[in-house]
């Protein structure tokens, strides 16, 4: 078997965590066969590596090797892109082509982002992966083509075909064999290691004196969640080679580079994370309900204790004429609060809307009626009308709002005058 260690050399890949070490052993392992492999990880661990590993390690590596990134090609255009067309087949096919299935019979076709690819598509993908056929657009000629397919993914496609999103299938067809690349944040001691390379490549690009960390600086470099992984790393490892004043970096100075994660000071968010982080999305959004349910009864209460106030004494409404325009206000602020329906983040639309139940709410106020706020409303204007004879630019003036919202309002509870 290939050693490990000299695997890491040849690819440049940097680390000894038990988890990639594995994950690489199963690359070498799986290379020499024509078994389909699923590469699984979040975005920036470097999956597109050990599809390269696995090409140049099989019988394969003297044929054609290419990356096709789904999530990039535009849904109208990718069937032609993966299988080819005909002149003719669709608005802008002046000439037939041929698709990467076609031009890499005999080699590899990785296929990141696997879980972007159309349904359509995926339909098109499990009949090569089960017969080797496929048909050009705009052809009813089967063609057959030989080649060895690596999917990967960042996200969760089990998750997918349970949301009808993704062809269950397909979906065990391509994870034959699956690869899973450990997130950075789980492979902690390696974080150091790849800044260190990562500062004496870019040192020598720049000209410069490699960057240098003390200890203070390593603990909040290897604390650092790094939700971009080893790309942002790099990055990160970049901006420092490039800006710090000093070779040698403090904790302090580190902080200038690092993002603020979790900074308590910012609105709440309702971001997709991959794996367990739907009930946190869960969490939010019923934290938004609950606040926003309890500000409408608060704003209902006020407006109704208004109401009362100028019902019980009408002169209010002339000796302080800012009253109309707050109930106005908290009217039309009622309006537009109703009706609420939330959804779930993009990444997961296929999602039921989130539905809260009696029992998910622990402590709760009843909310009184509310509907007799309209009536009132009804019979202020009727008393306007009333007390200037019927004048609607009289009547509006004294209630604070606009003859022709008031005209609306006529109409609205058919005020006859």
């Amino acid at each position: 078997m290939t050693d490990i260690q000299s695997i890491k050399n040849r690819f440049g890949i940097i680390g000894n965590s038990p988890a990639l070490n594995y994950a690489l052993q199963v690359a070498v392992q799986v290379a020499n066969t024509d078994l389909t492999v699923l590469i699984v990880g979040e975005s920036g661990v470097g999956k597109e590596a050990f599809s390269h590993i696995i090409h140049t390690l099989s019988a394969r590596k003297h044929n054609p090797f290419i990356a096709v990134n789904c999530g990039a090609i535009p849904e109208g255009t990718i069937d032609s892109e993966l299988f080819g067309h005909e002149k003719g087949s669709f608005t802008g096919a002046v000439d037939s082509r041929k698709g990467y299935f076609e031009t890499v019979n005999g080699g590899t076709i990785f296929l990141d982002e696997i879980g972007e690819m159309p349904l359509g598509t995926q339909a098109r993908l499990l009949r090569v992966l089960e017969s080797g056929e496929f048909i050009r657009v705009g052809s009813s000629k089967v063609q057959k083509t030989d080649v060895r397919v690596i999917t990967a993914t960042n996200k969760d496609l089990l998750q997918l075909v349970e949301h009808n999103k993704f062809r269950e299938d397909l979906y065990y067809r391509l994870n034959t064999v699956p690869i899973r690349v450990p997130a950075l944040r789980d492979r902690k001691e390696d974080i150091i290691t790849l800044f260190r390379k990562f500062a004496v490549d870019f040192a020598e690009r720049y000209r410069t004196t490699p960057i240098q960390l003390d200890e203070v600086a390593k603990n909040k470099l290897i604390n650092y969640p790094w939700p971009g992984n080893v790309r942002e790393l790099k990055n990160i490892a970049e901006q420092i080679s490039v800006l710090a004043t000093d070779r040698h970096v403090n904790g302090r100075e580190l902080d200038r580079f690092l993002p603020i994660i979790n900074n308590p000071n910012r609105l709440p968010i309702l971001a997709h994370q991959n794996g367990g982080g739907q009930q946190h999305e869960f969490a939010n959004e019923r934290e938004i309900l609950y606040k926003l349910f309890f500000d409408m009864k608060k704003d209902v209460t006020e407006l109704k204790r208004l109401f009362v106030e100028v019902m019980q004494n009408p002169s209010l409404a002339h000796q302080n004429p800012s009253i109309l325009n707050e109930i106005k206000e908290l009217h039309q602020s009622q309006e537009h609060m109703q009706p609420v329906l939330v959804h779930q983040p993009v990444a997961s639309q296929a999602q039921q809307p989130l539905i809260m139940h009696k029992e998910d709410i622990q402590e709760h106020e009843e909310v009184e009626e509310s509907l007799n706020i309209m009536d009132k409303e009804k019979e202020l204007i009727i008393k306007a009308l009333k007390k200037h004879k019927g004048k609607r630019k009289d009547a509006a003036s004294d209630l604070g709002i606009s003859e022709r919202t008031l005209y609306r309002k006529l109409k609205e509870y058919d005020i006859d005058e």
